[in-house]
């Protein structure tokens, strides 16, 4: 019973940590309006980048709409920085989120399961990674929504994490360069066709991967 009370008190310090975290997280996010993130942080500067991480990840734990902050990061930071600062971001509020529904709801859903709520979590662990490779390859799944249900089932957090900072590489350069292109369009920027035409040709790529997927997997 001793050994039992000490291995459920990490759990428990953890737990508690999470409420913390989702109530700066609430408290943050009071008024929070994505489209004027990029005013708010003024520019790059020595701590732009850490800043626009923090509000990307307590945006997506708060299920604003990522999108914008991509077109955002890209405006602010180019293509190649805009990328990476974003990936960071969405990674880490990704993470976040999971680790809120696993440990302060994922056993009391659990509990409450029907069968069949019991065998699609069953069948999503069976494929592990693979699953969240897919999931976040195919962006017709609702990304904020995910990060909180494949937080119920018992994958583990680091294959979710690689699984997750690797898969939303596509479309988080698409949106990236994206933004990039639209700064470039509004400071008068040269060579603008060029950069459009590569900007539209990563998102129908990313469009067209849903359907090269269940191509590949239909084999």
């Amino acid at each position: 019973m001793a050994m039992a009370g000490k291995r459920g008190t990490p759990r428990r310090i953890l737990a508690f940590a999470l409420v913390v975290v989702v109530g700066v997280c609430l408290w943050l996010g009071r008024g929070l309006n994505p489209a004027l993130v990029s005013e708010w942080i003024g520019g790059p500067g020595a701590w732009s980048g850490p800043i626009f991480i923090g509000v990307y990840a307590v945006s997506t734990v708060l299920f604003l709409p990522g999108s914008i902050l991509a077109l955002a990061g890209g405006a602010l930071f180019g293509p190649v920085w805009g990328t990476l600062i974003n990936l960071i971001g969405a990674t880490l509020g990704a993470g976040l989120a999971f680790l809120m529904a696993r440990y302060l709801g994922g056993d009391w859903v659990r509990a409450r399961a029907g069968a069949r709520l019991a065998a699609i979590l069953a069948g999503v662990e069976s494929e592990g990674w693979r699953f969240v490779a897919f999931v976040r390859l195919v962006p017709l799944f609702p990304f904020n929504l995910l990060n909180y249900a494949l937080g119920l089932t018992r994958i583990s957090l680091l294959p979710y994490l690689v699984a997750t900072g690797i898969c939303m590489f596509p479309g988080t350069l698409a949106y990236t360069w994206l933004g990039y292109v639209g700064r470039e369009a509004a400071s008068g920027g040269e060579d603008l066709i060029r950069k459009g035409l590569l900007a539209l040709g990563l998102l129908v790529a990313v469009a067209f991967l849903p359907s090269l997927i269940r191509r590949w997997r239909g084999r």
